[in-house]
């Protein structure tokens, strides 16, 4: 073989691995997941994705056997896994897609490796534990040209659609101010728990760590579900309601990256997340927007009785949602399968969809949450085949994500406006971008 052509065809392997799966899966009849968590969430993420009829489950791992044992008479054939690093090396080229389920600090681990491997990923919210990882995420799924999606199932759902319509189309005019928030808690105002109780036979707690620092296991407090409070673990209210009920006014607007951001909040005790916050966000303009737009969080207080909240008929304030406030009037979005609401100068009016070209061509919803929900996977599940695209990849969810993180690392230096620079990933206050990342542990 001359040594031009040898050149050349070694050229188009080495591009062949770097593109996405659809060129070879097709082939076949099934896309072949794996999934990294299948307790809690992970269980119904597998089942939603496992409902499309080209999916084939080939692979289950959690650090908890008593999740395993909860699935695993449903997937006989999949292969059973306490660690995803082991599963991937032995799978590499058994799997087409990772799904990830676990608890944040374990999703860009767990996602990074998957993705190196070139395998396309769908990962649960928050996409990241901290904006260093989200940027990472974007880049490495851009170089390989993966398939990637972030589990906020909303966004595929009629309301948030038709509602990011309307708003671009300017049924309010220009955007100026943003309320958004949620009476759902994921914070903690107790005391650190000290002492140790014996680890459960059925649970890794080194697997479950991960990355994190080292800590004692302590019933109740961590694993299976009251980790989202702990700051090693989870992101708190905001990192978990946020996602999803801000996604739709970051979409619509199309926002980028905050000027400022101040979180109103108790003192930072360096083990858990608030039971209350309010997060204050000073975005750039847009073409959907005023020259400066304000967008506020606020979790675990509500009522809320502020004059931009007030509805008309005295009706109650959803106990989670979003208000747009524009120029010629208000769009409220509850949280969540309910219709948006046009309110003008202080009275509800109706919507004429007939006028939205766009929102006459949106799939009907089904009316239940089960069945609205699988539309998002499969969106994932089709992408893979080459059938369509992801609305919310990487590219995207990667920046709601970081939006939302410097949120929570304000929090870090409550009822303090600090200023972000995203050009050069860094906050002009100094001491604060230490936790823009953090150290893996060796586990």
């Amino acid at each position: 073989m001359k040594k031009r052509e040898f050149l050349k065809r070694a050229a188009a392997l080495t591009s062949l691995a770097f593109l996405p799966s659809p060129v070879w899966s097709l082939d076949r009849k099934k896309i072949r997941i794996a999934q990294i968590g299948v307790g809690g969430m992970g269980s119904q993420d597998l089942n939603f994705i496992s409902s499309h009829s080209q999916v084939k489950i080939v692979g289950l791992c959690d650090v908890d056997s008593l999740a395993l044992d909860n699935v695993k008479k449903i997937y006989p054939n999949a292969l059973l896994y306490s660690d995803y690093r082991i599963m991937l090396k032995e799978m590499e080229n058994q799997i087409d897609a990772v799904q990830i389920s676990t608890p944040d600090h374990t999703h860009a681990p767990a996602a990074i490796m998957a993705m190196n491997l070139n395998k396309h990923v769908y990962c649960q919210k928050p996409l990241t534990h901290n904006p260093k990882e989200a940027r990472s995420m974007i880049r490495i799924a851009q170089e390989r040209n993966l398939i990637t999606q972030m589990g906020i199932q909303v966004h595929s759902f009629y309301d948030y659609k038709l509602a990011t319509i309307l708003i671009k189309e300017g049924i309010i005019g220009k955007v100026n101010k943003v309320r958004a928030w949620t009476n759902g808690n994921s914070g903690y105002d107790g005391t650190v728990p000290i002492g140790n109780d014996p680890i459960p036979e059925s649970l890794d707690w080194n697997l479950w760590l991960g990355t994190s620092n080292e800590r004692p296991y302590k019933e109740g407090y961590y694993h299976p579900s009251q980790w989202r409070k702990v700051i090693d673990y989870g992101c708190g209210t905001l990192g978990d309601m946020g996602v999803h009920i801000l996604d739709t006014p970051y979409n619509a607007l199309e926002l980028d990256f905050p000027i400022t951001v101040k979180n109103e909040c108790r003192e930072f005790n360096g083990f858990s997340f608030p039971t209350k916050s309010t997060v204050t966000y000073n975005f750039p303009g847009t073409a959907y927007t005023t020259d400066n737009m304000t967008l506020v969080w606020t979790d675990g207080q509500f009522p809320l009785t502020e004059e931009d909240l007030i509805l008309p008929q005295q009706d109650k304030l959803p106990i989670q949602g979003s208000m747009f406030i524009g120029e010629k009037g208000k769009l409220l979005l509850p949280h969540f399968m309910q219709e948006p609401k046009l309110i003008v100068k202080g009275e509800y009016k109706k919507i004429d969809i007939s006028k939205y070209p766009e929102a006459l061509k949106l799939r009907k919803p089904y009316g239940d949450y089960n069945e609205d929900a699988k539309v998002h996977y499969h969106e994932f599940v089709d992408a893979c085949l080459g059938k369509t695209d992801c609305s919310t990849p990487f590219s995207y969810s990667g920046r709601l994500t970081e939006v939302v993180l410097l949120g929570v690392i304000a929090g870090r230096f409550p009822n303090r406006l600090l200023k972000w620079d995203k050009e050069n990933f860094r906050f002009e206050e100094s001491e604060v971008n230490q936790f823009l990342g953090s150290k893996y542990r060796i586990f």
